[in-house]
């Protein structure tokens, strides 16, 4: 196979600081409650306090890297929560990055779904709940709503055009923990089984980043056991925050029944 022509080498994948809906889920998963208690669209979920902070401390990490070594481009989830972390990362950092929104690094569409937790979901929607744990993660498509395996197609879109347009060596991502995961799955080029694994190793905390580089080879052949283009460097890093903002998990919206 022919190298690659696109001058990307390295991908920073960043979950946005903590949200309030972070925070509101994770409140309705602890006291049993069947909805997340949260007044905005999805899309316009503020960063919590802490949320600010790990942002800003994910700013000053970048911008102490050598020059080399910083990103010098950003895309970014045009959700509030994604568009705040990395508007006070660049600001904390003292950064200049040309920034490029694209809706489709948006969260997962949970469809009739949104908002309930799984409790919710089992007592609201029980034959929704018996498909899901029927079909699994992967194909399970709510009313109105994405499989994972619809991400990973608009994100395979996404790249399709991050590869033939982008300029830019090393790009930023500011993004959600399930594009972070699936991101992943479509460049190392994982199956299912890979990718489940993946997700029951962890949830990918706020202000994370993943890092990936590009294969010497460039191989994309794809087909399961790490066989894409690319390779994980390290994955949910937080580091970067110890000492200057707390770290926080929260596994995202649930939808499993």
């Amino acid at each position: 196979m022919l190298a690659p022509t696109s001058p990307v080498r390295t991908l920073w994948l960043v979950r946005h600081g903590e949200s309030l809906g972070n925070v509101a889920a994770s409140e309705a998963e602890r006291t049993g409650s069947e909805v997340v208690d949260v007044a905005t669209r999805d899309a316009d979920t503020p960063l919590s306090d802490r949320g600010r902070e790990q942002a800003a401390a994910l700013g000053r990490h970048l911008a102490a890297l050598p020059d080399g070594e910083r990103p010098t481009a950003l895309w970014v989830s045009p959700y509030a929560r994604t568009r705040a972390t990395a508007a006070d990362a660049l600001a904390a950092g003292g950064l200049d990055l040309p920034v490029r929104v694209d809706e489709r690094l948006r969260d997962r569409e949970l469809g009739v779904l949104d908002r309930l937790t799984a409790r919710g979901v089992a007592a609201r929607f029980p034959a929704e709940a018996e498909r899901r744990r029927h079909l699994g993660k992967t194909y399970h498509r709510p009313p109105g709503g994405e499989s994972w395996s619809d991400v990973a197609l608009r994100l395979r879109s996404w790249w399709s055009d991050v590869e033939r347009r982008e300029d830019h060596e090393r790009l930023l991502v500011v993004t959600h923990d399930a594009v972070v995961v699936l991101l992943r799955a479509v460049l190392e080029g994982l199956d299912e089984d890979e990718l489940m694994a993946l997700v029951r190793a962890g949830s990918v905390r706020n202000a994370s980043v993943t890092t990936l580089e590009r294969r010497p080879d460039g191989r994309q052949d794809g087909g399961g056991a790490g066989t894409g283009a690319w390779r994980a460097l390290q994955a949910d890093e937080v580091g970067h925050l110890a000492g200057d903002a707390p770290v926080t998990e929260h596994p995202g919206r649930k939808d499993d029944a």
